[in-house]
């Protein structure tokens, strides 16, 4: 496939603020597009259907997966995850760069995809952060926040498999590191461009 684009990947456990990191990214980087992942998990309160997350029910998730339609998709915390083939391979032909923010799992699919992603794993400062940060965001249980603790140690464990690891114990300086690995992807990846065209 002719790429054009440059496809950046960004995961990290529930907590660990990738988000808000994001966000910095999408005010700083306005050529790089959030790539909306579908769900079959219930909106949270506030969030858009089309904007946080395609909303969709299992019965048509599965279909989609049967059809091979995912360029990746995971069943986490008990409801399934995906992204778009695609809408994937559409945007990076158009020439334009894309962030998925997807789980480990997800993340794996796409390393073997064959689309050369630049891969980031945001880290929190430790797992006790990571507790104190679910227990006062307050939207989970006590049985779903241990659930989410147990799945953020075996994320953490593969950090390895990421070409970047940004930890985020101070906002500031993770969002002007998780920045400077945009620029720095970005604009390599526009030489190689101009240098295959000359």
């Amino acid at each position: 496939m002719k790429q054009n684009g440059q496809l950046f990947v960004i995961s990290a456990p529930s907590g660990a603020g990738k988000t808000t990191l994001i966000q910095q990214v999408m005010v700083r980087f306005p050529g790089v597009s959030y790539s909306v992942s579908h769900t079959t998990r219930p909106p949270r309160p506030g969030e858009i259907d089309g904007k946080d997350y395609f909303f969709v029910t299992e019965q048509n998730f599965t279909q989609m997966i049967q059809a091979g339609e995912w360029l990746e998709w995971a069943r986490v915390h008990g409801n399934y995850y995906g992204t778009s083939r695609a809408f994937v391979e559409k945007q990076l032909a158009a020439g334009n760069s894309l962030l998925l923010d997807i789980d480990v799992q997800g993340a794996r699919q796409v390393m073997d995809a064959g689309l050369d992603p630049v891969t980031i794993f945001i880290l929190p400062p430790s797992i006790e952060v990571l507790r104190q940060r679910l227990e006062t965001r307050g939207t989970d249980s006590a049985q779903t926040i241990a659930l989410r603790l147990e799945n953020a140690k075996k994320e953490i464990a593969l950090t390895h498999l990421y070409k970047y690891v940004v930890k985020n114990d101070d906002l500031t300086t993770a969002a002007d590191q998780l920045c400077a690995i945009f620029d720095q992807e970005i604009t390599s990846a526009g030489n190689k461009r101009k240098s295959s065209n000359v």
